[in-house]
């Protein structure tokens, strides 16, 4: 959702697409492949935030918010950019007001999070502990509304009688903010107590923000289809769902859960590509296996010390390794000077790999097309034809193509003028990438592998390192690609590494 829209989503009251608030980047990104609309960070507290320095990390392209013992504090990228709320655990509307500036620019709104009834947000004065000092409430959020340029919210939790909750509400509407989340519970109860769906509904008839409920994971909502029956049970704008997105991020896919295999192997996928820490991520892992942590799966995890035995558990080595070299290779590339808009320099783009390449029919033989060198390259290292997917723009109805390669896809940023020409763009990006010669003549023609190599500076050693690191541009794991090794006799077989980077 843009910007623009949810700020319309906030101010006019109209129903929003269910929201999360999991935690770190790779849980965040899952579930916004499974259909969560607004993603809301871990709670952070302002005073470890107010000492962290903003870092742009060019080998994971991500916003990394590092704190003096080089911890990473809070970690996003471009894809969550307009969609991630910056929750923070505060009681000093001047710090608060610090770190809301900080992260402003990266995040598409801030929260104050005034329900976690935790000991070590109260005994600050934080969390829950705000419910009962309603004059630190309204100093904080008329800070955040009035010295930052995004939507504030925040979350609270019910006070003991219906006329408080109501009251305190009214008050927190009129600081400004752009929504509120309420959690039906009070103070002093936890999970195990019913949800208080009356005092969701109260709040939502008292206001004219919008109210997201909070609190239903338990009992309320165990599927897709029980997200609209808690919404519409409390009136609210939207959901916000905590423990059961945890247990299984795939609840916000309207087609159906999806298998916690499957959804397990999704978050490794995420959690490795964007470097995550080991016992975050063995955490998240232990919530979705919950019942099933005695199982020989679940003994294993627990007994797993770093993110490549993390892995081995799932029989995701080959993923673990590809990430890594290809994250070696970045590394080298950036510290040889080039960058990300490098023409010789993939980026991912979801799932697609790109380049922004433009075919240009002059520079190739007459009968040697990227097209036919792609396919005699698919034929040799007996993969299925290339499938090219091709798609018109209205504007000015120029052509974009998307071909896919033993199951990884490859296309040009660039637009072309003809279906043609874009399915020829879209070959040479996959032949670049491959290191695969692509028929060029000789005034234009694209250096052998091992040349491009020597030109930036990179040894990467004999061909089964680099078909390795190639497979893994995409960071998913490819079993056929890695069990069919180029041949040494196969002089057009893979040999170069490039990059990737995702958005």
């Amino acid at each position: 959702m843009a910007l623009a829209a949810q700020r319309l989503c906030f101010h006019g009251k109209t129903a929003l697409a269910p929201m999360v608030r999991v935690g770190t980047l790779p849980m965040r990104l899952l579930a916004l492949d499974y259909g969560a609309d607004i993603v809301y960070c871990e709670e952070l507290i302002d005073i470890k935030m107010a000492q962290c320095q903003r870092v742009k990390n060019e080998v994971l392209d991500t916003v990394d918010f590092v704190a003096p013992d080089e911890r990473v504090m809070f970690r996003t990228c471009q894809r969550e950019k307009d969609c991630v709320v910056f929750q923070m655990g505060t009681a000093d509307p001047e710090r608060a007001l610090a770190v809301a500036r900080l992260v402003e620019n990266d995040v598409a709104a801030i929260d104050v999070n005034m329900g976690c009834p935790k000991e070590y947000s109260t005994k600050g004065g934080m969390g829950a502990a705000l419910l009962s000092d309603p004059d630190k409430i309204e100093a904080i959020l008329s800070a955040l509304v009035k010295g930052v340029s995004k939507p504030v919210t925040c979350k609270i939790r019910i006070l003991p009688s219906l006329e408080e909750t109501v009251q305190l509400v009214k008050r927190i509407e009129q600081m400004g903010v752009a929504a509120i989340a309420v959690h039906g519970r009070k103070k002093g109860e936890r999970p195990q107590h019913p949800v208080h769906c009356d005092f969701i509904q109260a709040v939502a008839e008292a206001v004219s923000i919008p109210v997201f409920a909070n609190g239903g994971s338990l009992d309320l909502v165990k599927s897709h289809g029980d997200i609209e029956a808690f919404r519409e049970s409390t009136k609210a704008s939207s959901v916000m769902l905590a423990r059961a997105a945890m247990w299984n991020p795939s609840i916000f896919r309207p087609q159906g859960m999806l298998s916690l295999e499957e959804v397990m192997e999704a978050y490794i996928h995420h959690a490795v590509r964007y470097e995550n820490h080991v016992s975050n991520t063995k955490y998240c892992l232990c919530q979705m296996l919950r019942e099933r942590m005695e199982s020989p799966l679940g003994k294993q995890l627990h007994a797993a010390q770093t993110t490549a035995e993390i892995c081995e558990a799932f029989d995701m080595e080959d993923l673990y390794n590809e990430t890594q070299a290809w994250m070696k290779t970045r590394k080298e590339v950036l510290s040889s000077g080039l960058n990300g808009q490098d023409a010789d320099f993939p980026v991912l783009d979801g799932d697609v790999i790109t380049l922004p390449v433009k075919f240009i029919r002059r520079e190739y033989q007459p009968q040697i097309t990227p097209k036919v060198c792609l396919l005699e390259w698919s034929r040799r290292e007996r993969l299925e034809q290339p499938a090219y997917d091709t798609t018109q723009r209205p504007l000015d109805r120029a052509f974009q193509s998307t071909v896919t390669v033993s199951g990884k896809k490859y296309r040009s940023t660039m637009w072309e003028k003809s279906k043609k020409f874009a399915e020829q763009a879209a070959a040479v990006v996959c032949l670049r990438v491959l290191g695969v010669p692509e028929g060029r003549t000789e005034g234009g023609a694209i250096a052998p592998g091992s040349k491009r190599k020597r030109e930036v500076g990179l040894d990467h050693g004999d061909e089964d390192t680099d078909q390795t690191t190639a497979n893994g541009l995409c960071g998913v794991s490819d079993s056929s690609s890695q069990k069919r090794r180029p041949s040494k006799s196969q002089p057009d077989s893979p040999k170069e590494l490039r990059p990737g980077s995702a958005s």
